[in-house]
Order: structure tokens, then sequence, then C-alpha cells
């Protein structure tokens, strides 16, 4: 005979276990900026010293922030959440009108503005992304991978990295921090998967991606997902890697 107390505990372990397994429900911004010549670091200091914070202020959660390793130009990119979308409408535009944030800005550009162009794109956490939330350690690097799937193929590449792909990554050293889509109304979105690891250096990734590329566990799901789909899950030269650094400022980093 089970207790009551033995058995609300089994059932509060459920309702834990479904309740982890449930995609994070936010709207996710990854934001890209191209910073004006010489002005790189006076962005950063903006964002270190007001936007970060005035951001939070207005309901926004600052995710991360990252700059390439190699980055001629200039990029900063970042990626914030949001409960919804209506809701990210109306915390920039009360960021925006913030006088401390109008202040922040011209003080920042009494010699020209600091960013020349920004890329936005809306993401929303696959069923198999890790929780996304802030984590640091001494010393590694994040890479940013972008896949470009094969007509229709989308499903099956999720499929892949949930049944197979993120537990082989695990195994072979590198952390797992976000897996997202693109939400539906975004070029793209019925194609693309977009998801942040990170390794212990640049050298450590190469090693770790070599014996995944060796494990006979991938190879074989590698060609169950393909001879399934009736050939490769991407487009040739779909997929896409870039080496960042987390800013001081980042949550992760």
């Amino acid at each position: 005979m089970i207790r009551p107390a033995t058995l609300l505990g089994v059932i509060l372990m459920s309702a834990a276990s479904l309740s982890a397994a449930e995609p994070d429900p936010r709207v996710f911004e990854m934001r890209t900026y191209y910073a004006a010549p010489h002005k790189l670091e006076a962005l950063h200091a903006r964002f270190r010293d007001h936007t970060t914070k005035l951001f939070e202020k207005h309901g926004m959660t600052n995710i991360g922030y990252w700059v390439p390793l190699e980055n001629p130009e200039r990029k900063l990119i970042y990626v914030l959440a949001y409960p919804s979308r209506e809701e990210r409408e109306n915390a920039w535009q009360a960021f925006g009108a913030d006088p401390d944030w109008k202040r922040a800005k011209e003080a920042s550009e009494v010699d020209g503005k600091l960013v020349d162009k920004v890329e936005i794109k809306f993401l929303k956490a696959t069923d198999y992304s890790p929780e996304i939330k802030p984590s640091h350690a001494d010393e590694r690097v994040f890479e940013l991978r972008t896949y470009t799937t094969t007509p229709g193929n989308l499903d099956a590449l999720n499929s892949r990295f949930r049944d197979h792909t993120v537990a082989l990554f695990k195994k072979h050293g590198m952390t797992n921090i976000a897996y997202w889509n693109l939400l539906s109304d975004q070029e793209g979105a019925e194609d693309t998967l977009v998801y942040l690891l990170a390794h212990r250096s640049p050298q450590a990734a190469q090693e770790s991606f070599a014996a995944f590329g060796a494990d006979p566990a991938w190879k074989s799901a590698l060609k169950d997902s393909e001879t399934k789909a009736g050939g490769p899950l991407t487009v040739k030269g779909g997929v896409k890697s870039l080496f960042l650094k987390a800013t001081d400022y980042s949550p992760i980093r």
C-alpha cells in the first residue's frame, strides 16, 4: 500500500518532470549590432552602464551578449527574452521613451552614432533546448551555429537533435546552451535551426566535433535520419558557425 505522503511525492515529481520537459514559452529576440568605426568600445560602455539595466527596468530579460572572436565588422550579438511579442513591443516603446535612456543615448553620441546597422530575428526555444538561464565559467568560448534544412526537413532535423545530437554533444565535451527555431512570421522559419554551444576553446571545439563525427552512435543516427528523409537534412553549405566570446556584462559567459 502506498502511503499518502509517498503518493504525493510521486505526483509532485511527475509534475516537475512534465514541467521540465515543456519548452520555454518566451519569445526570444536575437539582435546583431554593427558598430560604427571606432565605436564598439563606446557601445559596450553604454550597454554595460545603462542599456542592460534599462532593459530589465522595462520588463526585458537579458540572456547574453557576445562578440565574434574575429570581428572586422564590429558586431555585437545579443539575445533578449519577453513573455510575448505584444509585451516586447510595449517594453521597447517604454524603453525608447525613458528619460534615462534618452540622456544616455545623447551623451554617448556626442561624437556620432554608435551603431550603423541592426539585424533582428525573433525566435522560440525548441522543446529539447536546455533551460535558458544565466551561467558562468572561468574560460570558455561560444559557438553560434545556424542550420538551413532541405525542403520539408526541419522537423526531421529537430527530431535528430532531440533524440541523438544534443546528448552526443554533451558526451563529447560540448555544453548545450540553447536551441531555437524562428517564429512562424520570420523569413526562413520553415527551414532554420539556430543554436548556441560552449567549448573550453576553439581547439577543444575542433577536437569535440572530430570525436562526435567518429562516434558510431552519431553515424547510425545520421544514416537512419537521411535514409528516412531520402537525403541530407541540410542543404549544401547550410551549416554556418561563428565563434564568440561573451562580454563582461553578459549574463551567460
